[in-house]
């Protein structure tokens, strides 16, 4: 089966001059394997479930089509003359404005060692051929969903400004939000690379602080998100700001402990909001989290929380 063999397959061509068009009209799916034609009720599967289906016979070709439109999800052939899987996908995931697409791979091969060089080179899934084409159109939709909820919190991190990192099973970075990025380069320029992710591992799940003149970069692991991945929330702060060891766990976002910095230095609500550029209600609102998540009730005790545990 090629492109242009299904009425609903789009060649690279069509998909070039219709971009516009094939993200309008449902998912979009790019299926690549040396062999198409043995996919062909694969690929009518996934057109009668309302994909868009193209079609690329070669690594090379590919990426040649990702040039021309961004699917929505990768079927990726394992084992193809030429740029294999292996190395079709580990490119894919090097190009930022594809990196976020999830790639399944389809292969002969059910050896461990070759479901893990998948997985290393940036895959999200695997199915073993002959294909099941009911299993395919599952694993796919539930990919394509969780990839687009990604896709709109990364979006959501970004407009926030909140400085995020994603760290994958082999302690690379995944993903970083524009803030974390400007942040790890500000603080590390002077470092080989990966000494950022190196530090956020230091110690536990909260590395101790790394400053550079009067600022401190500071983070709190948040927890293991899809496949073996762990999300980092950085934040930075005054240098001469010190926090108890209570409070770092407490995963106070950087705003939050803003503000409890400066209640501990006495200042009224009406102050905070004057110095950080907020209103006296929302002060109040971010007091009212920050008492939550240290489990107290007052703001003296709020403020003795945020003194250097001695």
């Amino acid at each position: 089966m090629s492109a242009s063999g299904s009425s609903r397959a789009l060649s690279p061509e069509r998909a070039g001059a219709e971009g516009g068009a094939v993200s309008g009209s449902g998912h979009v799916v790019l299926v690549v394997d040396d062999a198409p034609r043995s996919l062909g009720s694969l690929c009518i599967e996934l057109e009668n479930e309302g994909y868009t289906v193209l079609v690329a016979a070669s690594g090379e070709a590919a990426l040649e089509r990702l040039d021309l439109v961004t699917p929505d999800a990768i079927l990726l052939d394992a084992m193809m003359p030429g740029l294999d899987g292996f190395a079709t996908c580990a490119r894919i995931k090097r190009h930022a404005a594809w990196a976020h697409i999830p790639v399944i791979f389809m292969t002969g091969l059910s050896d461990t060692d070759d479901v893990l060089r998948g997985f290393a080179a940036g895959g999200v899934d695997y199915v073993v051929k002959p294909v099941r084409a009911p299993e395919v159109v599952a694993r796919l939709a539930t990919h394509v969903r969780n990839a687009r909820t990604a896709r709109m919190a990364r979006e959501a991190i970004e407009v926030g400004g909140h400085g995020v990192v994603m760290v994958d099973g082999q302690r690379r970075v995944a993903w970083h939000s524009p803030q974390a990025q400007r942040w790890l380069v500000e603080f590390f320029e002077d470092e080989p690379d990966g000494a950022g992710v190196e530090w956020l591992y230091s110690s536990g799940a909260a590395p101790p602080g790394r400053t550079r003149g009067a600022r401190t970069l500071v983070a709190r692991r948040l927890g293991s998100v899809g496949l073996g991945e762990d999300m980092w929330l950085l934040g930075v702060q005054r240098a001469d700001v010190q926090l108890s060891s209570r409070v770092l766990e407490a995963s106070l976002t950087p705003r939050e402990t803003e503000v409890l910095s400066w209640i501990a230095k006495g200042k009224t609500n009406r102050d905070v909001a004057e110095i950080l550029g907020m209103s006296p209600r929302t002060v109040n609102k971010h007091l009212e989290r920050v008492f939550e998540k240290l489990g107290v009730e007052t703001r003296a005790a709020a403020a003795a929380l945020a003194s250097r545990e001695g």
